[in-house]
């Protein structure tokens, strides 16, 4: 690699990404008007509420947005005298005003949602506390975070922003959703500027060595187990990384040194991966001559940063009692469709997938007891087995041992009955369980492939 070709390449997709000068009218255009609207929206409103700011936060705000990203967000400041459910008494209000036809959607706070000149809004309520460490929500934080990079962000460094979210995207680790478990936007700001531009970026990144700790204003205040731990400028007891993973922060590794020494433009714009059909699928059951066994359900109606913790628990502890119970588990992964928004008839489905190296095991265990010389815990153990069908007790290496019958030596067996809900599984996937699943085991798997081509794809032709 010349730092030709890599400089070269930054441009070429810095310029790909920047939005060009009608789109950037046509958002300044509607920012204003929505602006306008939520205004005379709080002007209705009984004081103190009707003191309320209206601002334009995030990337669009500051012109770092990636051409075609089509998001405004609207925060309404209310005064911290108004209490918090009128907060969001008016917050919905100003918001219905602003975009009739929007849908209300819920963080900390419900807000609206909708659509307006083709772009997408968020209309947010939240306090004018008088700084980040005085917040009583985290969307109190956001407008100090506009401010923070908006006083610092100049249109070079704004270029190398939207070229690194487009990276990010490329690779896959863009989000800081609980789905993804990627960098949010604000990180990837924050790391720009913290390194004074890209380049210089990826070539610290490559070298990193969790724990990594960045911090733009000396706080220095803090603990944290994160691998990556960016400080909030605004509020030093936070660190802005803690939802990233530490597998995500090791493929943007990976990939900035791929990037460094083969400048490529396939690592911002990849090709697209279709979705792993039912024969493909079969395929790759009969070359690894393992037993996938999928648990499919109706998933809880509940928003992604609930329910990914929750399948990935569900995951963890079916895993758990599968390995406990004998059945070696080669890899395991969670998915759930994308389906319609919280509340829609139609739903979506999760599912729990298990590699094992066996489905069935033999119909007796081993059973390892006290050493006999620990004489009330021997005896005891002695006396439970001695005459039944197990076979023993006999001694080896100075301790009774039984082969007794196992409880189940069929994983699906285990897997339709009772005993799945011995494991520790999220609460709300437990409940969606109890109201009934579907077991698949082997090359019937492949039949998800309508559902979960795409992580079916990933599970079985894992890239990085």
């Amino acid at each position: 690699m010349t730092e030709t070709d890599l400089d070269a390449l930054l441009a070429r997709v810095g310029e790909r990404v920047r939005p060009d000068e009608a789109e950037r009218e046509r958002l300044a255009e509607a920012a204003a008007d929505l602006s306008a609207r939520a205004a005379a929206a709080v002007a209705e409103l009984p004081a103190p509420a009707n003191e309320a700011e209206v601002l334009q936060v995030g990337s669009t705000a500051r012109g770092t947005w990636l051409a075609g990203d089509r998001d405004i967000d609207l925060f309404v400041r209310f005064p911290t005298d108004v209490d918090e459910a009128d907060l969001e008494t008016y917050g919905l209000r100003v918001g219905h005003a602003a975009l009739p036809g929007g849908r209300e959607e819920y963080a900390e706070h419900p807000y609206v949602k909708g659509r307006y000149e083709g772009f997408d809004v968020d209309l947010v309520p939240c306090y004018d506390v008088e700084s980040a460490a005085d917040i009583r929500s985290s969307v109190d934080r956001t407008p100090f975070h506009n401010a923070y990079l908006d006083a610092r962000i100049d249109e070079a460094l704004a270029g190398d922003v939207r070229t690194f979210k487009r990276f990010l995207k490329g690779i896959g680790v863009y989000g800081s959703d609980l789905r993804t478990q990627g960098f949010s936007g604000y990180i990837a700001e924050l790391l720009v500027l913290d390194h004074g531009g890209l380049r210089p970026l990826l070539e610290a990144a490559a070298d990193w060595t969790p724990q990594v700790t960045i911090d733009p204003e000396n706080h220095g205040r803090g603990s944290f187990d994160d691998p990556l731990v960016v400080y909030d400028p605004t509020d030093p007891e936070r660190n802005v990384a803690a939802v990233l993973s530490r597998d995500n922060l090791a493929r943007f590794q990976h990939h900035a040194r791929k990037l460094l020494e083969d400048p490529r433009d396939e690592a911002f714009f990849p090709p697209k991966r279709e979705p792993m059909g039912e024969a493909d699928v079969r395929e790759h059951v009969g070359r690894r001559g393992t037993v996938p066994v999928a648990v499919a359900f109706d998933a809880p109606d509940i928003v992604d940063d609930q329910l990914y913790p929750q399948l990935r628990r569900s995951l963890d502890g079916l895993e758990r009692e599968l390995s406990g119970r004998g059945f070696e588990v080669v890899r395991s992964t969670t998915a759930a469709t994308d389906g319609g928004d919280v509340g829609d008839a139609d739903g979506r489905r999760g599912m729990l997938l298990f590699e094992l190296t066996h489905r069935r095991l033999p119909a007796v265990e081993r059973h390892d007891g006290p050493p006999v010389h620990v004489r009330e815990h021997a005896e005891g153990f002695f006396d439970k087995y001695a005459g039944t069908d197990a076979y023993g007790p006999f001694v080896e290496d100075g301790r009774y041992v039984v082969e007794r019958e196992r409880e189940e030596p069929d994983a699906v067996a285990l897997l339709e009955s009772d005993r799945l809900f011995d494991a520790a599984l999220g609460t709300r996937v437990e409940s969606a369980l109890r109201g009934g699943y579907d077991v698949l085991a082997g090359e019937a798997v492949a039949t998800l492939a309508e559902e979960f081509g795409d992580d079916l794809r990933a599970y079985f032709a894992p890239t990085i």
